[in-house]
């Protein structure tokens, strides 16, 4: 069995199997014998995670598969990223759940690194990998491009205490929930009246019982036209046509498709297609995400608000009309069931908010508990603002008089950051539909190498320009001997101009191959530096 043949086994739902599949499936993958005292090894050690029990211990497929592609990849990519890469930087023995722990995963953020790395820098011991100490306990950490608020985060697990700025207020509003102290018992209850109140909004619609119809006919239509591992097996032998026959039958499906929506009396477009709210969701969605969003804004509880914002906005980001292979990289609207190459069988659109927005209340009360048990007694505050300019000294003294007066006396030990990146990514517009449902205020404008600007030789000019500017903004309020790092794919060669613009040197770059790469394509080698910076 080729490679290519075992690609069944990359289904997104967990595929758990026992040790003995197990064995089997890895020897046929690594073309080499596996045995079952091997995966148990894995088990043992913390490279896989043992699901079931001691009596009958089971395996995620994906898991495995994940483990081995690490090493394979290792090997492959060091002829073409050189021999000066750090591959303990790639920190690919994490599982997924590792890369995206407790708070970390409140709300999807395309550009975050993982946590590991910060905690590499930021942590006080030194093993192996690690000569230098650059951090301490107590120590104030800035990050002036904070995102997502990983830093922040790590900083306060690590006994820091940590600053963050971005231009964003819906980031800065990302980076606060994660790590201020909630009252999850008044959440919790909040939740309960909401979802009260949204379950009476659909009782008097037909949306739901109409996507439960839809689900049921796709069951049964899936499991006798696409049969799951059968189908796959067929495709990747060449013995189906994957284009001719999933269209035949997507063609097929959408006649009981069109009839439900006749017998329920669906209206699935909305009226305008101006906004983004209005564009990228159906209606019966759109309606119950207005009604949350009108609810949530009577709150008078501010963090109670903020996190159900949160909650809110990571389930409508979960429930725009598009097909699964395009939730990072929007295309079309879907508004009509579709054969999914995701998942190899018909799938559907949204109609209702009621499954994610169920999940993400549990979900975001179980991450605040559980990193409610590992927080310290630090400080941390993200501000919202442009880091080439900020006063950072009277912004805190606006939210924190105590941390304020902390940051005179004993300034900012340094910084750990990853800027933007030229041209890559539109920040804001990730967010789109946040800021349209809550009334955000967008900075685009004050983006340093936004996407819409592109990557030609004025733009990196400019980012070169806005980038040092930040530095020596924040050099202001640094530590004299201070330490910056700064998290970079430099394949322009800028950061050496903007050290030395910004009165500063690079002493040391650190090569990380970037293996466990999300809504990426994951078979391209791809590296990134950290780059360590110093006082000229």
């Amino acid at each position: 069995m080729t490679k290519k043949q075992l690609t069944f086994f990359k289904e997104e739902d967990k595929k758990l199997i026992n040790l003995k599949e197990a064995s089997i499936w890895a020897s046929q993958y690594l073309n080499r014998k596996i045995t079952i005292s091997n995966i148990s090894y894995l088990i043992q050690y913390g490279r896989i995670k043992k699901y079931g029990n001691d009596g009958n211990p089971l395996i995620n497929i994906e898991e495995l598969r994940d483990y081995y592609d690490s090493f394979s990849k290792e090997k492959k990519w060091r002829n073409m990223l050189g021999e000066d890469v750090n591959w303990h930087l790639s920190f690919s023995q994490y599982r997924e759940a590792e890369r995206t722990k407790h708070v970390h995963r409140l709300h999807p953020y395309k550009g975050k690194f993982i946590p590991q790395l910060v905690e590499y820098f930021l942590d006080s011991h030194t093993d192996e990998f690690k000569k230098e100490v650059y951090f301490y306990k107590d120590d104030i950490v800035l990050d002036p491009f904070c995102g997502s608020g990983t830093t922040l985060v790590q900083a306060n697990e690590l006994g820091m205490h940590a600053i963050g700025i971005d231009i964003s207020p819906f980031n800065v509003l990302i980076s606060n929930v994660k790590v201020e102290k909630h009252n999850l018992i008044l959440i919790g209850d909040t939740i309960r009246k909401l979802n009260s109140k949204l379950k009476e909004l659909q009782k008097t619609k037909n949306n739901i019982t109409f996507e439960e119809h839809v689900l049921s006919e796709l069951s049964k239509f899936n499991n006798k036209y696409f049969p799951s591992p059968e189908y796959k097996r067929k495709v990747a032998n060449g013995t189906v046509n994957e284009n001719e026959y999933a269209k035949e039958k997507e063609k097929e499906f959408l006649t009981i498709y069109d009839g439900l929506i006749q017998k329920y009396q669906i209206k699935i477009r909305q009226d305008k297609s101006e906004t983004f709210l209005d564009k990228w969701f159906l209606d019966p969605v759109r309606e119950e995400i207005d009604f949350l969003s009108e609810e949530i804004k009577k709150i008078n509880n501010i963090d109670v608000k903020n996190v159900l914002t949160i909650i809110l906005s990571r389930t409508a980001r979960s429930c725009r009309a598009t097909t699964h292979a395009d939730l990072a990289t929007l295309k079309e609207p879907v508004t009509t069931t579709y054969y999914c190459k995701k998942h190899g069988k018909i799938c559907k659109p949204i109609f209702s908010i009621k499954k994610w927005w169920k999940f993400y209340t549990i979900d975001t009360l179980n991450r605040l508990k559980e990193f409610d048990k590992l927080r310290t007694d630090t400080i941390q505050l993200c501000l919202t603002g442009d880091s080439r300019t900020i006063n950072i000294y009277e912004e805190i003294k606006k939210k924190n008089t105590e941390f304020a007066e902390m940051l005179l006396r004993q300034k900012i030990r340094g910084i750990f950051s990853s800027p933007p990146y030229v041209g890559l990514i539109d920040y804001h517009e990730q967010h789109a539909y946040a800021y349209e449902i809550f009334g955000f205020e967008r900075n685009d404008g004050l983006e340093i190498g936004s996407l819409s600007n592109g990557q030609g030789e004025e733009q990196r000019n400019s980012y070169i320009k806005g980038i040092a500017e930040v530095l020596i903004n924040c050099k202001k309020y640094l530590q004299d001997d201070y330490d910056v790092f700064l998290v970079a794919n430099d394949k322009f060669n800028l950061y050496p101009k903007i050290a030395e613009l910004a009165g500063m040197k690079i002493v040391n770059e650190f090569k990380r191959p970037v293996l466990c790469r999300v809504e990426k394509d994951r078979e391209t080698p791809y590296s990134e530096s950290i780059f360590h910076l110093k006082e000229k």
